[in-house]
């Protein structure tokens, strides 16, 4: 039997690198099929990120060849400001490695685990070392590497690295080869870089598939999405736990001040009324709060009025802009959008958006096609987890025009859209592939759709009674000929007795005889002839 001692010395620190070397179903590389959408949309999202931080209209090409049956190439090139030198090793061979971890703003990455988990999937399945070009500007070189990561220290390894020629003034090219699978359908990349181009109406995306097919997906919009500027955490949903460690970590020497430097929307006043609702003294210094006086704030802000965070921190597409993309790309009858007010959960400011499009070329049987986004990523896997169908299904849609049985999706000719928005969508695992459930998120999500189904429901509604109004139209048209034969003899019979009648009063000795019955019993017989 083991001893402790012994025990002790086969324990030892787990790299993170090591951790998804063995769990990378959990970054969504658990068949080859998912690999390929997995490591395709990783690369896209870091490329689209990049673009709209330099301010510049995304153009990305993507292009998948077969290398064999089970080994393919992707390639991601973009024209974004680049990676300076000395951090591409780190962005592309370091996981938990990035930028945006830290900052309240809205932005498709969070982690800094996408794309290195894509090279360490490379690595793990096919050995060969994923090829990065990077170029900062057309007066500097473009910077080659071949990069693996060093699983048991989690750092990169660097094979190759050398300046090369590249016709590009900037941008970054990304080359992986994969253990992977195409396959058409809804959950391929194929529709990931559809769904792609509704959602971001502001990007063009050309995109080959493993069969040379091309795809050109112009851009809708030529302007950018307002920049999302970096903000701090909302009071409202603050957990005790991260609010009592903002407080050990403060440089601020009363509660008022904490609460006034660490949270936004909460100025002098408001922050004096937090403290009185908690009663807590203004004055009282943030590291001497206990966690019984923790509580207290909590349930003290829960009593505070106070404004609905600022929106600046998110980028929502916007209804315009939102439909215009579902224009472009799916072809319906009837468009409708709708763009919810901010709201928080846990202290994060989120929106919610929503559009439908009904009728047309849209299939009559069936479901209907739901389509998830959140931060302008599509979500693709994971759809009865997520917060999104759940809203949905809890909707009753036949007083909307579509058809459903119990607390279901709805079947009918519709493509509905749901996007959110926010400085951190609450995934439920880390290949951000559903949304958890919060109240806040799936009552927001709720009353979006309800606003798009009742503009959905004027219009197949006044659409039904059009219907009736051309159905009484074509019956009444149906029952003309025999109407017009009827009326024709009846016409034609009339006719008949009246010229009869004309026949009789236009006599002659008749009216000779009448005009004389007229005239006076006095006259002569003079006056009378004349």
């Amino acid at each position: 039997m083991a001893t402790a001692h012994e025990l002790a010395k086969k324990q030892r620190e787990i790299s993170i690198a090591e951790f998804f070397e063995k769990n990378r179903h959990l970054l969504g590389f658990d068949n080859r099929r998912k690999a390929l959408l997995t490591t395709v949309k990783e690369a896209v999202d870091n490329s689209l990120d990049a673009c709209e931080e330099a301010r510049i209209l995304p153009d990305v090409n993507v292009e998948i060849n077969q290398l064999s049956e089970f080994k393919y190439g992707i390639v991601v090139e973009d024209n974004g400001p680049g990676i300076i030198k000395s951090q591409i090793p780190k962005v592309f061979a370091k996981l938990l490695y990035g930028s945006k971890f830290f900052k309240l703003s809205q932005s498709r990455g969070q982690q800094g685990i996408g794309i290195s988990a894509a090279v360490l999937y490379s690595q793990l399945t096919t050995g060969k070392p994923t090829r990065i070009t990077s170029k900062i500007s057309p007066n500097d070189p473009a910077h080659y590497y071949e990069l693996h990561i060093d699983v048991k220290n989690n750092s990169p390894e660097i094979l190759k690295e050398e300046t090369v020629e590249w016709e590009k003034e900037q941008g970054t090219r990304v080359e992986l080869t994969i253990e992977a699978e195409y396959l058409k359908g809804f959950q391929s990349v194929d529709e990931y870089i559809r769904q792609t181009a509704i959602i971001n109406p502001h990007v063009t995306l050309t995109y080959t598939n493993p069969k040379a097919e091309p795809f050109v997906y112009s851009r809708a919009a030529e302007h950018l999405p307002p920049y999302p500027e970096e903000i701090k955490p909302h009071p409202y949903g603050i957990e005790i736990g991260l609010l009592m460690r903002m407080m050990g970590a403060t440089p601020s020497r009363t509660l008022q001040s904490f609460l006034m430097s660490e949270f936004s929307r909460v100025g002098s006043g408001t922050a004096k009324e937090i403290c009185e609702n908690s009663s807590l003294l203004p004055s009282t210094k943030p590291r001497d709060i206990t966690r019984e006086q923790a509580e207290k704030l909590i349930q003290g802000i829960a009593k505070t009025r106070i404004i609905a965070p600022p929106t600046d921190c998110i980028s929502p597409i916007g209804e315009e802009l939102l439909e215009r993309g579902l224009r472009k790309e799916v072809e319906a009858e009837f468009y409708c959008s709708t763009s919810r007010p901010a709201s928080v959960y846990r202290g994060n400011p989120f929106v919610v958006e929503a559009a439908i499009a009904y009728g047309g070329k849209l299939p009559v049987e069936g479901c209907v096609s739901l389509m998830r986004f959140a931060n302008r990523v599509p979500l693709l896997y994971q759809q009865g987890a997520c917060a999104i169908t759940e809203s949905l299904t809890e909707i009753n849609w036949r007083p909307y025009g579509l058809q459903q049985s119990g607390n279901v999706i709805p079947t009918g000719p519709a493509v509905v859209v749901v996007h959110m928005a926010s400085v951190w969508v609450p995934f439920t695992s880390e290949a951000k592939e559903a949304i958890a459930h919060y109240p806040e998120i799936t009552r927001e999500v709720k009353l979006a759709l309800q606003e798009c189904g009742r503009k959905l429901g004027a219009y197949v509604n006044k659409k039904v009674r059009m219907h009736q109004q051309l159905e009484r139209a074509n019956l009444f048209e149906r029952y003309i000929p025999e109407v017009a034969d009827s009326l024709a003899y009846l016409t034609k019979a009339k006719k008949e007795q009246l010229l009869e009648k004309l026949k009789g009063m236009l006599n002659k000795e008749d009216i000779k005889a009448q005009l004389e019955l007229d005239l006076p019993e006095e006259d002569n017989g003079e006056k009378r002839n004349e």
